[in-house]
């Protein structure tokens, strides 16, 4: 009130009195306030089509599948999101779990983002069929890989039985 008073030239005992009346009109007061302006830089904004290039996404066909595996902590991060955590069955690190690419997931992973690393699924051509997917495994790329040979120890044994 005092740097008010002496910038428009007011003495202190007459500042409430005259201070309306000594004011230019319209009273322009600057003031100013920590929210005025928003903190998100303006990249977050913009389109991430770059980002597909980037990382070999095609924006037209969105993999289907995601691969979460948690590399951070959840020591001494807030509670929800441990519960974002806790509901993607992530609480051991290090350990891949695979989920759908939808909007709900999606919002979800936005939360925790900084505690996980997230790939693409990749598949050979098609899903496999239940047999197949029973003697294939993830590899450290994402890919799923299916063995292509089998060795039935037993298969063997009786065919040498038959031979003698």
């Amino acid at each position: 009130m005092a740097a008010l008073c002496r910038a428009l030239g007011v003495s202190a005992p007459l500042a409430r009195q005259s201070l309306l009346e000594a004011a230019p009109w319209p009273l322009r007061v600057v003031c100013r306030s920590k929210f005025t302006k928003s903190r998100i830089p303006p990249e977050v904004f913009e389109e991430r089509s770059k980002e597909h290039e980037k990382y070999g996404g095609n924006p037209e066909q969105p993999h289907k599948l995601h691969i979460v595996t948690r590399v951070k902590s959840t020591a001494r991060r807030p509670y929800w999101e441990k519960k974002v955590v806790k509901s993607l069955g992530l609480l051991k690190s290090h350990e891949p779990r695979v989920h759908k690419n939808t909007p709900s997931v999606n919002r979800q992973l936005k939360i925790i983002k900084h505690l996980v690393m997230i790939q693409p699924l990749k598949l050979p051509d098609q899903l496999p069929s239940e047999e197949e997917l029973a003697d294939s495994y993830l590899n450290s790329k994402g890919e799923l890989m299916g063995i292509q040979y089998h060795l039935h120890p037993r298969h063997c044994h009786s065919q040498m039985g038959n031979e003698e």
